[in-house]
């Protein structure tokens, strides 16, 4: 790993971290998008002969949150996490059996070891997609799952746009369009589709706030940003496309499950 790349996911790190003891109460729709891929796995593993005891590891666990209920379900789960500060909230509330506070891109496991990798809402992070899907891949027991979600371009585009009009800094992160990832899992039997959701907020102050508090502002290697003031939210809430006053917030959200055959 290059120095570039390690002060990379070392700041990826630290601003989930500085989110970790408060992200629970904020991340609605990081929860609600974790709900619909645990039922994905459910729909997946029904039909599936299975010992009581299923290896699972929850890869970019963050605070552990579905850890805990794949966990309180007789699951064996081992949640890997970047950020210690999530592993540590993870830790604290006794979310899984196992904890690992390491780089999903480079996992530190054995070939061959979980039934089931979990991920939600992590992979849009690593620097490289393909290396993370063949790691994934690796760990996997041959016969078992890996189930993902991840975002997609045009993701945030609305404040995105109303950046655009004031400046000319980065503010929001590129995502890879839903072709790029298609063809990042299309070597191996899988099941894609993407979803867009909209999330609606009262004024500008919220909307931002809904971001930083899951650490979700980090920008990607090499774009600049700029010190946000409060005349450029003033501006920022201005410029935004609202609908019926409100200020609209879109996801394209890719649920994948890829077949370990």
């Amino acid at each position: 790993m290059t120095l570039c790349l390690y002060n990379e996911k070392r700041k990826i790190a630290d601003a989930f971290t500085r989110a970790a003891k408060k992200y629970d109460l904020i991340a609605t729709y990081q929860k609600d998008i974790g709900y619909q891929l645990l039922y994905k796995l459910e729909y997946e593993l029904k039909n599936r002969q299975r010992n009581k005891f299923f290896d699972i590891l929850d890869a970019g666990c963050g605070t552990g949150f579905f850890s805990k209920i794949m966990r309180d379900r007789g699951l064996k789960v081992t949640a890997l996490d970047l950020s210690s500060g999530m592993i540590e909230v993870a830790k604290n509330k006794d979310s899984a059996c196992n904890y690992l506070c390491a780089d999903i891109e480079s996992m530190p496991t054995e070939n061959n070891i979980f039934d089931v990798v979990f991920s939600n809402l992590a992979i849009q992070w690593c620097s490289n997609l393909n290396k993370t899907l063949h790691e994934f891949y690796r760990v996997t027991k041959i016969g078992g799952i890996i189930v993902f979600t991840t975002l997609a371009e045009n993701t945030l585009n609305e404040l995105s746009e109303a950046w655009k009009i004031l400046d000319d800094f980065s503010h929001v992160n590129n995502f890879l369009s839903y072709r790029e990832i298609v063809r990042c899992c299309e070597i191996w039997r899988n099941q894609l589709y993407i979803q867009k959701d909209t999330i609606y907020f009262r004024d500008i102050n919220s909307l931002l706030y809904s971001l930083k508090g899951v650490g979700a502002t980090h920008l990607n290697s090499g774009r600049k940003s700029r010190l946000i003031t409060k005349r450029s939210l003033i501006k920022l809430s201005t410029a935004y496309q609202k609908i019926n006053h409100m200020f609209p917030l879109t996801y394209h959200t890719v649920f994948g499950v890829i077949y370990r055959d």
